[in-house]
């Protein structure tokens, strides 16, 4: 059944991927012959609207799967069963008369209670013509009480201006009215409940709150999964993920991060107690780059997500230490009067290699359909996102790539990869050859580990560039595209 999903209007990139993941958790694809990755929703525009408006159809096939989905979704304000629609609100009445009595009735009942709700895109509406909209729809027979607190049903009215592009939002060529039944709707009092200037420990890297939560969804966390982040920092993605009720696991190369923190009530476990959720399975002081799990151990968790240290922020570090890894210096032993409180000596880890071993990682210790969700920083000069190339591995099949804007010159972009084939020595070499391949081919800053330099620096084309000034009409920067 087809549903009108309307989205906040933030993080474009981020609504269709995260609905289809969810989508995609609660049982919407039933073809079991098609392979893990590759099941999409059938999505259509309302008539006139932008592909960035907030406005979409989508194919379900029950309305408890919708609700599902809605209800857990950062990003969805509202899905629901169309009544009727309309270019005016003499052709939204007859589109609602002509719907189904059989698909209207149910909600009408005199034991019932019922809300209208009247909401607006692209303007301002005040009390009284909501209040006028609603005693316009006397037509429909409702014959319950209103409860404005806690209706058993609640029906919304909304509707979209015409306009253009001047006011920054995606244009609407025609004015369109929508009139239809709740089905769910984003609990986004998550977001204040989780914001990071309430978290007991916090670092400087720490992952916003309505982006760790939807790199969450994404990995499909819920009851009965494991989910690991070896850059844990102050666990901020495995907060969201604990909080739709996966088992947890994190590791970092910082001893003083996962052990310390700033004392026994401000730490990576306060963070946890804070929200009472479920303590993480462990905490390991672990290197990326030199993975603590014993041999044969493999297909042990059900999604990897994380955020590598790119450079910007933060550099990536290994152990070693610069003497040891040019051999200046040999292999050390520390003696056991010193090993408490010991710091183990590390050395630069440059983004090419750390995201080599994550993907390493992450073939031999996903489950087969298990999900690897990381962030990739990408330079944005003249190459839209469709030219960049990404990591890959023969393990996995790429699905979603959600790009966020942080500068003129400078994006991440939320990578969610899914394992569609098992890790044996064959593909452990195709992967380091694809991987020799990759760097051969990439930009320069990724090798050298200087995406600081590159994102900084004031070397960029002037806004005089004939090809820049094309790029930059060509791609409309909508409010909320950006954020």
């Amino acid at each position: 059944m087809w549903y009108l999903c309307v989205f906040y209007h933030r993080l474009l990139d981020y609504r269709k991927p995260e609905f289809e993941s969810l989508a995609d958790l609660f049982g919407s694809f039933d073809d079991n012959n098609q392979p893990t990755g590759s099941r999409s929703l059938e999505w259509k525009l309302p008539l006139h609207h932008h592909p960035d408006s907030p406005f979409h159809f989508v194919n379900l096939p029950s309305e408890d799967i919708a609700r599902n989905i809605a209800n857990r979704s950062i990003l969805v304000k509202g899905l629901y069963e169309i009544w009727g629609e309309g270019s005016s609100y003499e052709e939204l009445k007859e589109a609602i008369n002509s719907y189904p009595d059989d698909r209207k009735l149910p909600y009408l009942t005199p034991d019932s209670t019922f809300r209208i709700i009247i909401d607006s895109f692209g303007k301002a509406m005040n009390f009284k013509d909501q209040t006028a909209r609603i005693q316009a729809m006397d037509y429909i027979p409702f014959q319950g009480r209103v409860d404005l607190r806690h209706p058993e049903h609640k029906f919304w009215l909304i509707e979209t201006d015409d306009y253009g592009s001047t006011n920054g939002l995606p244009p609407v060529v025609d004015k369109r009215i929508f009139f239809g039944r709740e089905i769910g709707g984003a609990d986004r009092k998550l977001l204040p409940t989780y914001q990071l200037k309430s978290r007991n420990y916090l670092g400087p890297t720490a992952m916003d709150a309505e982006v760790a939560f939807l790199m969450a969804n994404q990995a499909q966390a819920m009851p009965g999964k494991l989910v690991y982040d070896p850059f844990v920092g102050t666990g901020s993605i495995l907060v969201a993920a604990a909080h739709f009720g996966a088992m947890t696991m994190g590791a970092d190369i910082d001893i003083r991060v996962v052990r310390d923190g700033r004392g026994p009530d401000c730490n990576v476990w306060s963070n946890f107690k804070q929200y009472g959720l479920q303590m993480p399975v462990s905490l390991l002081r672990a290197d990326n780059n030199l993975p603590p799990w014993r041999p044969g151990l493999k297909e042990f968790f059900d999604a990897i997500i994380c955020d590598p240290p790119y450079g910007v922020r933060a550099g990536g570090r290994k152990s070693g230490g610069r003497k040891l890894l040019k051999g200046v210096v040999g292999p050390y032993t520390v003696p056991d009067d010193k090993r408490t409180g010991h710091i183990p000596s590390t050395a630069a880890y440059s983004l090419a290699e750390c995201v080599h071993d994550l993907l390493d990682l992450a073939a031999n210790m996903l489950v087969m359909g298990g999900r690897l969700v990381y962030f990739y920083p990408v330079i944005r000069d003249s190459e839209t996102l469709d030219d960049v190339d990404f990591p890959k591995h023969p393990c996995f099949k790429l699905i979603a790539s959600c790009e966020q804007i942080l500068s003129h010159r400078y994006s991440r972009v939320l990578l969610t990869m899914v394992k569609i084939a098992p890790y044996t020595e064959e593909i452990k070499e195709a992967a380091r050859l694809q991987h020799l391949d990759f760097k051969e081919n990439h930009v320069k800053w990724l090798e050298e580990g200087n995406l600081h330099a590159a994102v900084f620096s004031p070397d960029f084309p002037s806004s005089d560039d004939q090809d820049t000034k094309g790029l930059k009409e060509s791609k409309k920067k909508y409010r909320g595209k950006y954020v």
